[in-house]
């Protein structure tokens, strides 16, 4: 029998199970990086952003198609992260705008949907590069509208869409040269495939865990919490007692004892005349229970899920920590309010504890902590801005996947001018900030930045892990890597060596200053050593060096 339509119950089905299938892929998505650096990041940025709609999603109860419609659209334009995920919220903002005034949809709608959802995506992106996500969707899209002519059968037309989308998928690295070097796939289309595949799945019927995705999105909203996750490796905590028919003799105690260990942990087993007290940590109560039956007649039974009691411990602790969060940073916005707004005022993405200090001591009047190992999402940049007291603020992304998500927060302040200047890195940011005119006006600070960052070349060394081979480079896991503004530039084994090689291929004959800020896990004796090679090296360009306490990248380099 055909199904021709949805209604707004299986479609909020859909997408929490198309969020639960892109949290559960993260990881592969991930490994789908064209760089082989310990940070990539397409899946999790994804995965955090659809989460943080799927908690909105969840939260509702008896949505109208307008309620389901706006908190897609909603969360996942405050939540979005990174480019991929700011342009999947974008896919998902022209979606909802599309049905929101539905009661069912059928092929027709779903079709105009998908067709909204590739405009809006592709507007957003200032210049659409094909062999990406982009692709995907467009290919989504076309299907669709094809499918749309031929069936009203939405059991034809959904499978039929999603194999569309993985052809298209399959020839993305037909279109970008660097996908078929590193023998990869895009990473963001992949991803939007695991969305409309968990879609799908729901579709069919097949059941989801949803309290999974309630209790993550839920405590994913709040950066720190008391309690920590831990992994608990036997789920249930079991108790009874054991009215024994028989004498229970010291071998039945040591049998007995010796069975539950082979089916759990936290063994209590203590036999008193005829009755013998029983507690145990298994994942299956009932072969405990079995097992006991042998013995006896069981009393006093108790068995408790001791994970859903930590998750709704961890739900406590962080919903106590959000409420203390929120009071706090209440606080300081009412005192703030009555500040009187200065003219400027500066935000800046980070990535150590070296390198935000030197961002405070530039004059920046908030540091969101994130950059490269962690995307700060729509939402950090719109809190950040709410806590800056200022006519006009300059925000400084400093990483190129950040700056679609910082013109996303742009868009949505009224009161506050924002002005995104698009550095790439962080010595742009640091460049950029430094060029600052206090007395000039927004527009000529934002010219003159914008020339000042476009002479900064930026070299980061890291390490790789997997093999791949990428601009010409054949390189294996472990492998340490010089990473410049365009590709991979240096590949060796030895980090100070790497990292000189290089600087060789950014230092030219105008090159006159070279700024070295060194990471967490390069000591200061280590840092020392390479700071005099350079010197040496270089004696007629001037060396800047600082303790940067950036993860994963050993050293950042900028050369002006």
């Amino acid at each position: 029998m055909a199904t021709k339509s949805m209604n707004v119950e299986m479609l909020a089905k859909m997408f929490l199970a198309g969020a639960h299938n892109i949290e559960a892929k993260k990881e592969i998505i991930n490994e789908l990086n064209v760089f082989p650096v310990p940070d990539g990041d397409t899946g999790t940025n994804m995965s955090l952003t659809i989460m943080a709609a799927a908690k909105e999603v969840a939260a509702l109860n008896k949505p109208t198609m307008k309620d389901l419609a706006k908190a897609i659209s909603s969360g996942s334009l405050r939540g979005a992260r990174g480019n991929s995920g700011v342009i999947l919220s974008q896919l998902l903002r022209g979606f909802t705008k599309s049905i929101r005034e539905e009661s069912e949809i059928d092929v027709t709608g779903l079709a105009a949907a998908c067709s909204r959802a590739r405009e809006t995506a592709y507007k957003a992106v200032m210049k659409p590069k094909e062999g990406t996500i982009l692709t995907v969707a467009s290919g989504i899209a076309q299907k669709a509208a094809q499918m749309a002519q031929e069936t009203d059968d939405l059991e034809v037309f959904l499978p039929a869409v999603i194999q569309y989308a993985e052809e298209v998928l399959l020839k993305t690295p037909d279109m970008l040269p660097v996908l078929k070097e590193a023998g990869v796939v895009d990473s963001g289309g992949q991803g939007l495939l695991e969305v409309i595949k968990g879609a799908y799945d729901a579709f069919l019927g097949k059941e989801v865990d949803y309290t999974e995705i309630t209790s993550s999105v839920t405590l994913s909203a709040v950066k720190s919490a008391p309690a920590e996750e831990v992994d608990i490796k036997f789920g249930y905590c079991t108790e009874f007692i054991i009215l024994v028919e028989k004498e229970f003799t010291e071998k039945d105690e040591q049998e007995f004892k010796a069975y539950l260990s082979s089916i759990g942990d936290s063994i209590v087993c203590v036999a008193d005349d005829d009755v013998v007290k029983v507690h145990v940590h298994t994942n299956d109560p009932g072969l405990a229970i079995q097992k006991a039956l042998g013995y006896g007649q069981l009393s006093r039974m108790k068995i408790d899920n001791m994970r859903e009691e930590h998750q709704e411990k961890l739900i406590r602790d962080a919903e106590k920590l959000a409420r203390e969060q929120e009071a706090e940073e209440q606080q300081i916005r009412e005192v703030k309010s009555t500040e009187p707004r200065k003219p400027i005022g500066f935000i800046a993405v980070s990535i150590g504890e070296g390198i935000n200090g030197i961002f405070r001591e530039l004059g920046a009047d908030y540091i969101i902590e994130g950059g490269q190992t962690m995307n700060p999402s729509t939402e950090d940049m719109l809190n950040a801005i709410d806590q800056v007291n200022a006519d006009t603020i300059f925000i400084l992304p400093n990483n190129k996947n950040i700056v679609l998500a910082a013109n996303q927060a742009k868009e949505l302040v009224e009161d506050k001018e924002i002005v995104v200047i698009p550095t790439k890195t962080v010595p742009q940011g640091i460049t950029a900030i430094i060029n600052f005119m206090a007395d000039a006006d927004v527009k000529s600070n934002e010219e003159a930045m914008l020339e000042e960052i476009g002479n900064v070349k930026t070299g980061q060394v890291t390490y790789a892990v997997r093999d791949t081979h990428i601009d010409d480079k054949e390189i294996h896991e472990g492998d340490i890597m010089g990473i410049g503004d365009k590709g991979i530039l240096a590949v060796g084994k030895d980090v100070e060596d790497t990292a000189l090689d290089l600087l060789g291929e950014l230092v030219d004959e105008d090159s006159e200053l070279i700024s070295i800020y060194y990471g967490e896990e390069v000591s200061e004796k280590d840092a020392e050593s390479f700071i005099a090679r350079v010197e040496e090296e270089y004696p007629d360009v001037d060396v800047d060096a600082h303790f940067g306490g950036q993860p994963i990248y050993y050293y950042v380099l900028a050369v002006e």
